[in-house]
């Protein structure tokens, strides 16, 4: 447990320094499960809350009326078969375990269950158990927990529809600076500075590109995520994290056009390679790379 961040090495409970670390790794990586199917929740509701509150908000200024007028967020309604409507009983919502007892079919239709299911909890909880082998029972520790769920979380999402939602992106950027208030992974005065040009950053690659070939080349939730990071830290991490990502999304497109996956003026999600670059300085510093001074 050597965290490269190690202004944050502060217990979260001196006691459980005394635990032995095979306990605090297995709690970590059940949490991380638990919390995983959580994410598969907010990854298949929250692209279709953003819709549906959209177009309700449209219709009520024009009058008209609401096209969802039920209530749907991440509580509501209760979690069904997509196929047949049957409700997800408890026991079939034990992470992991429930899809290999249930061999991968909803229980009612024996309709087929996405893999990708299990895969977001497993993702999880290595994620976590990692988080808390790197980290300790430390704050930092507990702070990576809920920024590599969230990075798992929008990563997910823009890979299926090409968004990175404000209702994560922008809380990130306050997370990363409030925690940073106390110098948790950098000084404040750093990731202030690394929130405002992680942003600009992506901000003027977008119009650059946007002037010489006259479209887009990324989303704002991009500009945003890139913020978030920078925030979390400072402007010493910019240039690992913009170098990393842009060379495996250029890798992962040409590579996509090569194998004729998608046409070369195809859009991809660049969310996912920048919050695989923030999952990487998280766990081995901003200065990863050897061409690039370690702050």
């Amino acid at each position: 447990m050597n965290p490269v961040f190690p202004a944050g090495g502060a217990l979260v409970q001196p006691a459980l320094a005394a635990l032995p670390p095979s306990f605090l790794l297995a709690a970590a990586a059940i949490l991380g499960l638990l919390v995983g199917s959580f994410l598969n929740v907010v990854i298949h509701r929250m692209p279709r809350m953003m819709e549906y509150d959209e177009a309700n908000y449209i219709a009520e200024l024009r009058g008209d009326p609401l096209p969802y007028p039920e209530r749907y967020n991440l509580m509501v309604p209760r979690s069904a078969c997509p196929h047949c409507g049957h409700a997800i009983a408890a026991w079939e919502n034990i992470p992991v375990i429930s899809y290999l007892f249930l061999r991968g079919r909803c229980s009612s239709c024996k309709a087929p269950i996405s893999v990708r299911y299990p895969l977001v909890e497993l993702a999880c909880g290595v994620l976590s158990a990692l988080a808390a082998w790197h980290f300790g029972p430390t704050w930092q520790g507990v702070a990576a927990l809920v920024l590599l769920w969230s990075l798992l979380a929008l990563t997910m999402i823009d890979a299926d529809t090409q968004l990175l939602p404000d209702q994560i992106t922008l809380p990130l950027v306050w997370l990363g600076l409030l925690l940073n208030l106390g110098g948790l992974f950098v000084p404040l005065a750093d990731a202030v500075i690394g929130a405002v040009a992680g942003y600009l950053l992506l901000w003027s690659a977008y119009w650059a590109f946007k002037l010489v070939r006259g479209k887009e080349g990324m989303g704002y939730g991009d500009f945003k995520l890139m913020a978030a990071l920078g925030a979390w830290f400072g402007w010493q991490a910019l240039p690992t994290l913009v170098l990393l990502s842009s060379v495996v999304g250029v890798v992962f497109g040409v590579a996509s056009i090569a194998l004729r996956r998608q046409g070369r003026d195809t859009p991809f999600p660049f969310g996912p390679f920048i919050a695989g670059a923030g999952v990487l300085v998280l766990f081995f510093g901003p200065g990863m790379l050897p061409l690039l001074p370690t702050p």
